[in-house]
């Protein structure tokens, strides 16, 4: 069976009891994957009835005022398998094991910034996804997303327009949004999938959602060569 590997993803995080209608809205208008998680907190993953990726959070995650989907003195291994940190290794053990099993197809990890971290959990297993902010505070998490694609890791990323509103405005963003007839959003969109990254989008607005899946389609040419390096050597130092 072949996995699908998409160049944008719908995230519901904050979308609450809106969770479903968005999810459906999200496919109508093309979307093929979606992010979830099993955290209370943030999302409400029983309301996403097709999903593709979900995430296991440890209790430091979790807002305790919430119900936590397992119960906080099991062992990691049971608090995963009851969810499908206080030892990585030993969570990094269970999903090898969901993995080994047929349970999931892709196993990885959210919200690692250290290198060192994912060489660690690679020498039981090969990380296959990293999920990271990507934005101007962390200056687009160079060392992770240069160690995913040096190792051929599918590199996430969230925070991507809300996170980087310099780069939106950038002169160099507006200029090839205006050249090319598209958004400034689809131009950041396609910068990133142009450089291993795959988007995650929680937009609640159609529109926006049919932008975001068309900037897969838009095409960098001559005209806009010159404010591309400028955004490229902006945000990759190339």
């Amino acid at each position: 069976m072949n996995v699908l590997s998409p160049k944008t993803i719908y995230g519901t995080a904050w979308k609450a009891e809106r969770t479903t209608q968005l999810v459906v809205n999200a496919f109508l208008q093309g979307f093929r994957a979606v992010d979830t998680a099993c955290q209370p907190k943030h999302y409400r993953e029983e309301l996403v009835e097709i999903y593709i990726q979900t995430k296991f959070t440890p209790v430091g995650g979790q807002d305790l005022n919430k119900p936590i989907p397992y119960d906080p003195q099991d062992t990691i291994r049971d608090q995963i398998t009851t969810s499908l940190a206080v030892s990585l290794l030993e969570a990094w053990r269970a999903l090898i094991a969901a993995q080994d099993a047929g349970t999931v197809r892709k196993i990885g990890v959210s919200n690692v910034y250290d290198v060192q971290i994912l060489a660690a959990l690679g020498e039981l297993r090969k990380v296959q996804v990293v999920q990271n902010r990507w934005y101007q505070g962390n200056k687009w998490d160079p060392a992770v997303w240069r160690y995913c694609k040096d190792n051929g890791i599918e590199y996430q990323s969230f925070w991507t327009l809300s996170g980087s509103p310099n780069l939106l405005a950038h002169q160099a963003v507006a200029t090839m949004a205006s050249r090319l007839d598209v958004t400034p959003a689809q131009v950041v969109f396609k910068l990133a999938q142009l450089h291993n990254i795959v988007p995650l989008t929680g937009t609640t607005n159609e529109l926006h959602m049919q932008q975001d899946l068309a900037a897969e389609q838009i095409t960098f040419g001559d005209e806009v060569k010159g404010e591309m390096r400028t955004i490229i050597e902006l945000v990759w130092g190339k």
